[in-house]
């Protein structure tokens, strides 16, 4: 193959996942240090949530996504960051009337949900392409909101990942970046598995694969039992890797991961079996047109 594979690492997550996995960080300092350690196993981009260190819940507090940025940046690690902006899109009706808002809606403005991205500048921010029904809840992201959210991700100078869970989305994204809204190509992050979105399979990668912009880069993951199958299928068909606590608990069948750090390993081994190399940071800087 003879070619760098870029290592994204997606470090906590939104997921009621601490309770079943010890090693899922919580606090500011755990995610950092989850997230540096991840760059030092062949991470060259970690990509982090922050959460409630009180309720291991998932948070859109500014003063925690700074203090882990902070605390990346002065590391040492030159790791890229990616901000996610998906928090603020859950929305449940209410059991009697549907116009109403159950308990756990937590719909915010387009504004609210890239603040932390126009005052920490990381030089990647996620922005999840579409709506989708989850299990317990509809994930909300209309047009007009992704068209705000991504003039503001502009005009600030990050560059968005587009988070595309099925085709759908990747239509939009592509749409948004011939009306001027998100610079071409674009960078996408393929998401397979997800319950009512699209299947990890090699097909279903493939299919969406062929749909992208010419030249844009992409990176795919797969959850739970799919994430290094659908790894080494993303560097099979030319594209890049994301492991990490986010989307999987699990280092093998039965075995919970140590740490997200030990997920990277495995994927390194995985790009270097099928023949390719991990990128640095500063390759990956290079190969996405980062500042």
């Amino acid at each position: 193959m003879n070619r760098n594979v870029m290592i994204a690492c997606a470090v906590t997550g939104a997921a009621d996942t601490p309770g079943r996995n010890p090693a899922v960080p919580v606090t500011p300092a755990q995610i950092a240090q989850s997230a540096i350690d991840a760059a030092k196993a062949g991470a060259a981009i970690v990509h982090i949530h922050v959460r409630d260190p009180q309720t291991t819940k998932p948070s859109m507090d500014k003063k925690l996504y700074a203090e882990v940025v902070d605390r990346i940046r002065s590391s040492g690690t030159d790791a890229l960051i990616n901000l996610t902006t998906g928090p603020g899109a859950r929305f449940v009706p209410g059991e009697d009337d549907p116009l109403d808002v159950g308990p756990s809606t937590n719909l915010k403005p387009a504004a609210a949900r890239v603040q932390h991205v126009i005052e920490l500048r990381p030089e990647i921010c996620s922005l999840d392409m579409g709506s989708m029904n989850r299990p317990d809840h509809v994930f909300v992201n209309t047009p007009a909101t992704l068209q705000a959210m991504a003039v503001a991700i502009r005009d600030a100078g990050v560059i968005p990942e587009l988070e595309v869970f099925e085709t759908g989305h990747l239509l939009l994204a592509k749409r948004m970046i011939e009306t001027g809204h998100i610079k071409p190509p674009g960078i996408f992050q393929i998401c397979l598995g997800i319950s009512w979105a699209q299947p990890a399979t090699p097909e279903a990668m493939t299919y969406m694969r062929n749909l992208l912009p010419q030249g844009a880069p992409w990176f795919a993951f797969g959850i739970s039992l799919h994430h290094f199958p659908m790894a080494a299928q993303a560097v099979l068909l030319g594209g890049h890797v994301r492991v990490g606590l986010e989307d999987n608990i699990y280092l093998g069948r039965g075995e919970l991961a140590p740490s997200n750090a030990s997920l990277v390993e495995k994927a390194v081994k995985i790009v270097e079996v099928l023949g390719g190399r991990v990128a640095t940071p500063a390759e990956a800087r290079q190969m996405l047109g980062t500042r």
